[in-house]
């Protein structure tokens, strides 16, 4: 079976009630300030929570790629995406249908542009976070732990190979 055909029918399982969990893609939109890193976090427009850019799978997009496209759309900004997932976390949905289990794969986005302008820009707020504020502000404990992680992982590549 080929790798593409492996995707496809993985994504359309997704969507079957006996598929697993609905996969999204998401973007952790970063840079450093003088303080060290900051996050850049949106609310929900459904509840207003503090979170990170994520969407749905678009035809023809890499998984890494989906998650710079919300970025995009979701918060205006562009930049360089990472190809590794730097983890995922498990949430609930909430559609007119009823609720969906969706997990959601993130990706290390570092900032290089910040739009004055974008589609979404009258649905949500956005805000530049400290590593400490992000931890607190942000809705989903398992999105803490990524947040977490990926300050762990920077820091020791920052310290260089003798010190990890």
């Amino acid at each position: 079976m080929s790798a593409k055909f492996r995707d496809l029918l993985s994504r359309l399982l997704a969507h079957l009630p006996w598929g697993g969990p609905e996969r999204q893609f998401g973007a952790v939109p970063y840079r450093r300030g003088a303080a060290g890193l900051e996050f850049l976090l949106i609310t929900s427009r459904r509840t207003g929570r503090w979170i990170f850019p994520k969407g749905g799978h678009m035809t023809g997009l890499s998984p890494s790629e989906c998650a710079a496209q919300e970025a995009y759309e979701e918060a205006g900004v562009e930049g360089r995406i990472g190809s590794r997932s730097i983890g995922a976390y498990q949430s609930i949905k909430i559609r007119d249908t009823g609720t969906v289990d969706i997990e959601v794969e993130m990706y290390p986005l570092a900032v290089e542009v910040e739009m004055s302008d974008w589609p979404e820009k009258t649905q949500r707020r956005r805000r530049w976070a400290s590593a400490g504020e992000a931890c607190i502000m942000l809705s989903e404990p398992q999105l803490v732990e990524i947040v977490q992680d990926f300050l762990a992982d920077t820091a020791a590549r920052r310290a260089g190979p003798d010190q990890r």
